[in-house]
């Protein structure tokens, strides 16, 4: 089995993503050491902004290869105004590609990689989630749902954290418990 990490926060050892990131894969590589694990970080290793030459290349990418051979991709992003990072951004433009992740039809748009399972680490300063005052403005999690979605991944799991902002004290309660609940993680059969 081969695992994908993509981890895009520009805040590096201080990244509240990164450390969750690094607890899923952690798990997941302790419930089965025999998964190949190949890490992309976006930060430090940016992608350029999409053009037309990668957006006008069907048979994709070199990202968009190692996407499609992975069978779990682990995504690490903090909520940076209100949405992803411009780094992850960047990487989902090289992988979301039509006739190879998605199609189009008569009906609607198809995903075409349904088969694999996405964890996602998100990290956000304030409180955006169901329910809270900054629910409106919150573009992230939304976002990879629905780009998720578009390329037929329908149930990412999210570890989040949240308040991270607040103060030292919230931040530090709060990554603890998104790290704990990611020490859990197995992948499903």
């Amino acid at each position: 089995m081969k695992l994908l990490q993509i981890d895009s926060s520009i805040t590096g050892e201080n990244s509240a993503s990164r450390a969750i990131s690094a607890a899923i894969v952690s798990a997941l590589t302790a419930a089965d050491p025999a998964i190949e694990v190949t890490t992309r970080d976006l930060a430090t290793d940016a992608l350029p902004h999409l053009t037309l030459d990668v957006l006008g290349t069907p048979g994709g990418t070199p990202e968009l290869a190692e996407f499609l051979a992975s069978d779990v991709i682990v995504i690490g992003a903090g909520m940076y105004n209100f949405t992803i990072p411009s780094q992850l951004k960047a990487w989902l433009d090289r992988i979301l590609i039509a006739g190879q992740t998605f199609r189009y039809t008569a009906e609607g748009p198809v995903g075409l990689v349904g088969d694999k399972k996405v964890f996602v680490a998100l990290s956000r300063g304030g409180y955006y989630g169901e329910g809270q005052p900054g629910a409106a403005v919150e573009h992230a999690e939304t976002y990879l749902r629905a780009v998720l979605g578009f390329i037929g991944i329908t149930n990412p799991t999210f570890i989040l954290a949240e308040g991270l902002a607040i103060d030292a004290e919230t931040r530090a309660k709060a990554v603890a418990a998104a790290v704990a609940e990611a020490g859990d993680l197995v992948i499903p059969a």
